[in-house]
């Protein structure tokens, strides 16, 4: 065999082994509901003071709180654990995150409320929120006492 020929042979050979080979799969995924809200702080109302012929004076106190949902139209809400004494009233007032409504001051009570709605496709923290304790004289002399605010998201669509 002449040289020319051999060296076209080993090119053929050498190009065949280079071919390229592929593989295919199939990757499945999804994204299930997301709605989480948590809250930080410890806040504590404490009223001590009055001016006279006046209801005692408002206490104030502040925490934060933070939301993650992957929905459209996701809702607050809040209520409380059990029933306020009488002559009390605690208010909640939860800052909207972007793009969300604030219902405002809120009275608390055993029956959830809605604090915050229009709340779509976000992640914020660092969200402010806001308690008020209102006394009448009726209220008397109450020990220091708690009632567990619990907050609920409900996703939307």
């Amino acid at each position: 065999m002449n040289a020319g020929r051999i060296l076209a042979i080993v090119f053929v050979a050498s190009a065949a082994s280079l071919s390229a080979q592929t593989a295919n799969q199939t990757v499945t995924f999804q994204v299930d509901a997301i709605n989480q809200i948590s809250v930080a702080g410890s806040p504590s109302l404490v009223i001590n003071t009055a001016t006279a012929g006046s209801n005692p004076t408002q206490a104030s106190a502040a925490a934060t709180w933070a939301v993650t949902t992957n929905q459209s139209t996701a809702k607050i809400t809040a209520s409380i654990n059990s029933a306020m004494p009488a002559g009390l009233t605690l208010q909640v007032n939860l800052s909207a995150p972007a793009g969300g409504t604030s219902a405002g001051a809120q009275t608390l009570s055993t029956t959830a409320v809605d604090v915050v709605t229009g709340i779509t496709k976000l992640a914020q923290s660092g969200i402010a929120i806001g308690y008020t304790l209102d006394a009448t004289p009726a209220a008397g002399v109450i020990s220091s006492t708690s009632r567990t605010v619990t907050y609920t998201i409900t996703g939307g669509t």
